[in-house]
C-alpha cells in the first residue's frame, strides 16, 4: 500500500523524512527525539579535488541494474550515476530539466519533451528521439514486467515528433506522469543496445548503454560493481571528480559499520541506526543527515480479519509507543509520523507544509483507550499475523513494539519471520502476502510530490498491497491529479490525505531524516533520498586539496 519501492525497506531506518522545509539549508525537524542533535541538510561540505577511486558501501547487492526493474535502493543507488531520466530530481527536491532541455503541455492531455542536443551514449552514439520512444514503452511491454508500468497507465501514445522531439497523449489527465519522468519510468537508454543485449540486460552478463557521468565496467557478482569515469559526459557542471567507483555489498549492519570505521569502506548511504553512536564516536569520519520523503509505515495487508475493522486499525495506532520505537528503531532520530507520507514529501510545495501537514494532530498514544476500542469491536483475542525479517534491525524492533502493543490491548499478534528474500517479495506479488495481516514498510516519494504518495491507495494500483478501495478517495485522487498547479494540487492532496488518517488502510509509525556516512578523505556528496536518481558519485571528491 505504498510507494513504489518499499522493497528492501527500512534497510537502515535513518530513512524517512523530518526535514524541516524540503530545499535549502540546514534544517531541523520539529522535534529531534531522545534529545538527539542533528541538522538535516541537502548537501555535504564541497569536494576540494580530485580523487583516482573511492569504495561505496552497498548493505545489499542490487538484483538488478536493468532500469526497467530498479525498484529498490541498491539497484538506484547505483543507476542514478550511469543511467539517466527526462527530467532531473535535485538534492534540494526540486523538478528540473534533464536529458529533456524543456517539456511543454500544449493541452491537458498532450505533453511536449523537447530532447537535449548532441549527448552521447557511453558508446559514444548520439541520443536520439528513437532511444526515448524505445526506453519508455518497454516500461508499458507487459514482457518486461515493469514494477513502473502503472505510472503509465493513463498513456495513450509516445511518438516520435522530431529528431528531438517526443509527444505523449494521455487517455486522461494525469499530472503525476509528468512528474515521474524524473524517476525510474524516465529513463532513457540506447535502443540498439536493448536490441543486442536482450534477456541479458541489466544482469552481470550484460553490458549498459547510458548517458550519465559513469559508465559500469564490470560487475562481480557477490562481490563488488565498479563504475568508470564518462569523460565525454554532457553535464559539465557535474564532470566526474573522481576517475572509478567501487561498490561493495555488506549486509550485516555490525560489519557495515566496521568498514566504515576501518575505511574500507569511504562511504554509504542508509547507515544502519544501531551504529550511529559507534560511528560518531569513532571519529573517522562523518555521520550526515539529508532532506527525505519516507515514513515508516505499517501497511494493512488482508480487510477481511481482525484489520477490517476501523476500530482495530485506530486501537493498534493507539497503542504503539512510537517514541520508543524511534529510540530503538532510528537511534533517536525522528518523530512520530502524523500521516502515511512524511513531511519531506511535501516538497513541491515547500509554502503548503505548514498549513496542510504541520497542524496535523500528534498521534494519540492511549492504551486503555486503545484497549475499549478491541472489545467494542468484539475483537479481544483476534488474532493478526505480521510479517518480520532479518532483513533490517529496525524491522525487529518495530515487530516486537507493535506485537507488545497489541497484547496491551487484547490482540494476539503473532510474528511470521520470513527471509530477506521474502520480505522484499511482499512488495511486488501478491501471492507473497497471503496470510498475511500486516507489514512494516518504508514507503517514499520518488518525486517531491505529496500526491505521488496517494496514488498508491488508489483502487487497484500496483503499490495498494492490501487492495483496500475507497470511492471518495478514488473521486478526490482524480481531482488532484488533474491540476497543474502545485500548491491548489498540495490542498486536494490534503483530502486524501484526511481520507486516509481517518481510515487508516495505512498506520503511521515514525519519520526519520536520510543518512550518509563520508569517511575523513571524501566530501561533496549529496545527503538526501534525491540520491536514487541524482547522480550523487559525480560531486565527491577529495576532503582536501
Amino acid at each position: 500500500m505504498r510507494i513504489p519501492r518499499a522493497l528492501a525497506l527500512l534497510v537502515c531506518t535513518a530513512a524517512v523524512a523530518a526535514t524541516a522545509s524540503a530545499c535549502s539549508g540546514a534544517t531541523k525537524p520539529a522535534a529531534a527525539g531522545a534529545g538527539t542533535d542533528f541538522k538535516v541538510s541537502p548537501t555535504s561540505p564541497a569536494a576540494q579535488g580530485p580523487l583516482d577511486s573511492f569504495t561505496w558501501s552497498l548493505y545489499a547487492e542490487p538484483y538488478t541494474l536493468d532500469y526497467a526493474l530498479a525498484y529498490d535502493y541498491p539497484p538506484n543507488t547505483v543507476l542514478a550515476n550511469v543511467c539517466e531520466q527526462l527530467l532531473r530530481v535535485t538534492p534540494d527536491l526540486k523538478i528540473a530539466p534533464g536529458l529533456a532541455v524543456k517539456w511543454s503541455q500544449p493541452d491537458p492531455r498532450t505533453l511536449v519533451y523537447t530532447l537535449r542536443p548532441g549527448v552521447k551514449f557511453h558508446d559514444g552514439t548520439t541520443m536520439t528521439a528513437d532511444d526515448v520512444v524505445a526506453s519508455l514503452k518497454r516500461q508499458m511491454d507487459p514482457k518486461t514486467g515493469s514494477p513502473w508500468g502503472s505510472s503509465f497507465k493513463s498513456v495513450d501514445a509516445i511518438e516520435k515528433t522530431g529528431p528531438l522531439e517526443v509527444t505523449i497523449r494521455l487517455g486522461k489527465e494525469d499530472v503525476l506522469f509528468s512528474e515521474m519522468m524524473a524517476a525510474s519510468p524516465g529513463t532513457v537508454v540506447s535502443a540498439a543496445s536493448l536490441k543486442k543485449e536482450g534477456k541479458d540486460y541489466g544482469t552481470p552478463k550484460g553490458k549498459l548503454n547510458c548517458t550519465g557521468p559513469y559508465a559500469l565496467d564490470s560487475w562481480a557478482q557477490g562481490d563488488s560493481i565498479t563504475l568508470k569515469k564518462n569523460a565525454a559526459y554532457w553535464d559539465k557542471s557535474l564532470t566526474p571528480k573522481s576517475e572509478k567507483v567501487k561498490f561493495t555489498f555488506i549486509e550485516d549492519a555490525a560489519a557495515r559499520s566496521n568498514a566504515f570505521l576501518s575505511g574500507t569502506a569511504d562511504g554509504g548511504y542508509m547507515v544502519p541506526s544501531s551504529s550511529f553512536a559507534q560511528l560518531k564516536a569513532g571519529n573517522k569520519g562523518s555521520l550526515l543527515f539529508g532532506p527525505n520523503t519516507a515514513a515508516a509505515d505499517l501497511a494493512v495487508l488482508d480487510f477481511h480479519g481482525a484489520l477490517g475493522n476501523l476500530k482495530v486499525r485506530k486501537a493498534l495506532s493507539m497503542a504503539l509507543d512510537r517514541k520508543n520505537i524511534i529510540k530503538a528503531a532510528a537511534g533517536g532520530v525522528g518523530v512520530p509520523a502524523k500521516a502515511p507520507a512524511a513531511r519531506g514529501a511535501w516538497a513541491l510545495a515547500p509554502e503548503k507544509t505548514a498549513e496542510l501537514y504541520d497542524t496535523l494532530p500528534e498521534p494519540v498514544y492511549d492504551v486503555e483507550a486503545a484497549k475499549k476500542l478491541v472489545q467494542e469491536a468484539h475483537a479481544s483475542g483476534r488474532t493478526v499475523t505480521l510479517v518480520t525479517s532479518t532483513l533490517a534491525p529496525e524491522i525487529s524492533v518495530v515487530a516486537n513494539a507493535v506485537q507488545d502493543a497489541g497484547r496491551r490491548i487484547g490482540l494476539n499478534v503473532v510474528l511470521k519471520p520470513v527471509s530477506p528474500d521474502a520480505y522484499s517479495s511482499i512488495f511486488v506479488d501478491p501471492a507473497a502476502r497471503e496470510g498475511l495481516d500486516l507489514v512494516i514498510t518504508n514507503g517514499y516519494d520518488n518525486t517531491p510530490d505529496p500526491l505521488e504518495f496517494y496514488q498508491y491507495l488508489h483502487s487497484g494500483d500496483f503499490g495498494n498491497y492490501g487492495r483496500w478501495s475507497d470511492a471518495e478517495y478514488d473521486v478526490a485522487f482524480d481531482k488532484a491529479n488533474s491540476e497543474p498547479d502545485p500548491a491548489k494540487r498540495a490542498e486536494l492532496t490534503a483530502k486524501l490525505q484526511k481520507i486516509a488518517m481517518d481510515e487508516l488502510p495505512i498506520i503511521p509509525v515514525y519519520e526519520a531524516p536520510y543518512s550518509v556516512y563520508l569517511g575523513k578523505r571524501i566530501t561533496g556528496a549529496p545527503t538526501g533520498i534525491a540520491q536514487l536518481y541524482f547522480p550523487w558519485a559525480a560531486t565527491i571528491g577529495a576532503s582536501q586539496r
